[in-house]
């Protein structure tokens, strides 16, 4: 089964994405598509310019990112799954205020954006998982920066409340064709982001609006409060749960002198 990954860049002026059938020539003159090698089925659409060195299936998700634009990897299906990974450092100081993001994290960016394109494809292709069901992800870059995992989370929020007329005012083609963005799917839950300091802002948007979200290394005690955190979830313990366990195994074992190293 061939992954079918979407790329799309967003301008933050317009409220939308532009999809159209058969990714024909839209409405927005500047724009423009770039068909992938043909081992993988994928679409690159630019607002400013041709990308070059097109490589993987996030190539968009690695190239530069500020305010002005920004980028996500989208493979559709029946069900889709939000994610947030940070794909590019923060921003460094002097770029702050422009929230352009900072270089490639290789190890714990990129990796991460695979391995959920990868275990989709193949739930996917697993007949007994989810019959005839498909699911399909939007995958957002967070920056490693609360007000860039902010903005990308108000996308998410959008994508699942606007409304099909809504749409159809919003994206034409100029050929008269019918968008592709009317049919695109709410987002049913957030995957991310990493920090826990980030994470916690993002659920304290996500919960108004009844979207569930699951870390995957955000580790705060504090969000461990379903009083104040009731649609988040996590797939790793705590750090009170953690320091239980370094504890147990010190007095499984009859330790009596331990080394911590720690890294700021």
């Amino acid at each position: 089964m061939v992954v079918v990954v979407m790329v799309v860049v967003i301008p933050t002026n317009t409220g939308a994405s532009v999809i159209c059938n058969k990714l024909q020539w839209c409405q927005n003159d500047d724009m423009h598509s770039v068909t992938s090698p043909p081992n993988a089925v994928m679409t690159y659409l630019s607002f400013d310019q041709q990308l070059e060195d097109v490589w993987g299936n996030f190539s968009l998700l690695v190239s530069a990112q500020s305010n002005e634009r920004r980028v996500v990897a989208y493979m559709p299906g029946d069900i889709i799954i939000g994610a947030l990974f940070s794909v590019h450092h923060q921003p460094t100081v002097d770029k702050v205020h422009e929230r352009k993001c900072g270089e490639v994290r290789e190890q714990y960016g990129i990796q991460r954006v695979e391995a959920m394109l990868h275990t989709l494809d193949r739930i996917n292709q697993n007949q007994t998982l989810l019959p005839n069901i498909t699911l399909g992800c939007e995958i957002r870059d967070s920056c490693w920066h609360s007000a860039v995992a902010l903005e990308q989370s108000i996308e998410f929020i959008r994508d699942s409340l606007i409304s099909a007329e809504e749409e159809e005012g919003l994206m034409k083609c100029v050929d008269g064709s019918t968008s592709l963005y009317h049919s695109k799917k709410p987002i049913v839950g957030v995957i991310g982001p990493g920090s826990s300091s980030v994470a916690i802002q993002v659920q304290n948007l996500l919960q108004l609006f009844n979207i569930p979200q699951i870390a995957y290394s955000a580790t705060s005690m504090d969000l461990s409060d379903k009083t104040l955190f009731k649609y988040f979830m996590r797939v790793v313990p705590s750090d009170a749960q953690q320091a239980r366990a370094m504890v147990d195994i010190v007095k499984r074992y009859n330790w009596t002198y331990v080394s911590a190293v720690h890294t700021d």
